[in-house]
């Protein structure tokens, strides 16, 4: 079990060029979570996926580098959601209408792993949530979300009249959580800006929303807080790899152009 949590908290990216096979993979008692996907091009084949054709055939065809099918995530979700492990051959086929024939493109999938037994709690602004474990097992964070998500929360009910809907969430909710009661019994917190800084619009109300796990484990005791994803799911080595950094481009111009 040593391990278990550091590989429930990671953010795992995988990808695959046309004609290759993806492999999603989850430890023992947690099930893939697909949190984003994306399937076309939009860098240039030297610097990913090179093109299958030959060099005379690419030659007359230009590489369209704004390609991308909507039809990605649900196929992933399809395919891989609540599963132990999913695999499939990466082509144009499994997305419906090719969007740029004679350009060779790749798949990419951000993914978590949701452990099957969890715990939810949520506390609206300015309440305090308390979490616990019984005797002899220890809290172990997986999700923290402080904002407004678009569906709102039933404990919290939109009350700011006259404002957005939109989504706004604290990008350290996570971190934070993880510091004040990961491998702890027990521990409370207030759902509050002073907390967690505020990632909405003033007046609009927001709430807390806390995923975790009881665990008996004393190697949660040691755990770290998530780094950065990698590749394949594998912890990254001090210094990021190119390929990784050519990803995080991509994830930055795929969430640009959508």
């Amino acid at each position: 079990l040593a391990g278990y949590i550091s590989q429930v908290l990671k953010n795992y990216t995988d990808h695959a060029c046309d004609g290759e096979y993806i492999s999603l993979r989850c430890p023992h008692r947690t099930t893939i979570s697909i949190q984003s996907s994306f399937y076309g091009r939009i860098v240039p084949s030297h610097q990913l996926c090179p093109s299958r054709y030959p060099h005379s055939y690419a030659a007359l065809i230009k590489e369209d580098v704004a390609c991308s099918v909507g039809t990605s995530l649900q196929k992933m979700l399809d395919e891989c959601q609540d599963r132990r492990s999913c695999q499939f051959l990466v082509n144009s086929r499994l997305f419906g209408a090719d969007p740029c024939p004679g350009t060779s493109k790749y798949l990419i999938v951000w993914y978590k792993c949701r452990p099957n037994e969890y715990k939810s709690k949520a506390a609206c602004e300015d309440d305090k949530l308390r979490l616990s474990c019984k005797k002899s097992m220890v809290i172990a964070i997986y999700s923290a979300v402080f904002g407004r998500t678009q569906g709102g929360s039933l404990e919290c009910p939109y009350q700011s009249l006259g404002m957005p809907m939109i989504e706004c969430q604290s990008a350290t909710a996570l971190q934070i959580m993880i510091k004040r009661c990961h491998g702890k019994r027990s521990c409370s917190i207030y759902a509050s800006t002073y907390e967690f800084g505020d990632p909405c619009y003033p007046g609009i109300r927001k709430h807390l929303n806390v995923i975790y796990t009881c665990e008996t484990t004393p190697s949660l005791l040691a755990v770290d807080e998530p780094r950065p994803p990698a590749l394949g799911g594998t912890m990254e080595p001090v210094g990021v790899s190119t390929e990784m950094a050519l990803l995080s481009n991509i994830l930055a111009a795929y969430s640009f152009i959508t």
